[in-house]
């Protein structure tokens, strides 16, 4: 994980805790913390100038989730998932999302666009500046913001729950190969899509989205 990595409060109404928690989940996510790698909260507190509380109580949370499991006396390990669950993730994925944003695409607001388009905006910039960890985050939000609208709160937190344990280990290389930027794009074009009441091509270009991430993206590197 880079030394630069600090915390940036994403919402004012987040606690320091939830804050850890967000930024560690999306460290582990696209592949910063590395899986097998045991990290105690000291350090971490450390690396992100905060006290080794706040990062205790955020690993006990993201073990939960099945993130992270404890090390007695040691601190946390990132837990691995394999091949196989990330095709299981992303057939799940294929499942709900495409058709819940066909779905929703008549229902999300005019006056809602603007937000939209910013936070497709922070993927697009994050991606830019290399930035996975803050990436990682924006394209979450972006994601459940958008899933919000079906109302159904055990969709979202599924979907939630199958996102937190993709595994994004194809990121780093898309940076370095300068094609990152150009895939996060496709958010700016879904905004359009649901702009424009396309229920259907918002439909597609999640489906397509999906079976990148799966295909690319969350690929180990070579």
């Amino acid at each position: 994980m880079p030394d630069s990595l600090t915390i940036a409060p994403l919402a004012k109404a987040l606690s320091l805790r939830e804050t850890v928690t967000q930024i560690l989940r999306a460290a582990i996510i696209s592949g910063e913390m590395a899986p097998g790698e045991v990290y105690s909260a000291p350090a971490l507190g450390t690396r992100f100038g905060v006290s080794a509380t706040p990062v205790r109580e955020a690993m006990v949370d993201l073990s939960r989730e099945g993130l992270v499991e404890t090390v007695p006396n040691k601190g946390f390990r990132v837990t691995a998932v394999s091949e196989s669950d990330l095709d299981d993730i992303a057939a799940l994925r294929m499942l709900i999302e495409p058709p819940t944003v066909r779905e929703v695409t008549p229902r999300i607001p005019a006056e809602a666009i603007p937000a939209l388009r910013e936070l497709a905006r922070a993927i697009v910039d994050n991606a830019a500046a290399g930035d996975l960890v803050a990436y990682t985050e924006a394209d979450r939000r972006f994601h459940l913001t958008i899933l919000e609208y079906s109302h159904n709160q055990r969709l979202l937190t599924l979907v939630s729950d199958l996102r937190s344990h993709t595994r994004l280990y194809g990121l780093s290389g898309m940076v370095s190969r300068g094609t990152l930027a150009a895939s996060a794009a496709e958010h700016l074009e879904l905004v359009d899509l649901i702009a424009a009441r396309d229920a259907e091509g918002a439909g597609n270009l999640m489906r397509q989205h999906i079976g990148r991430v799966r295909a690319e993206w969350a690929k180990h590197p070579a």
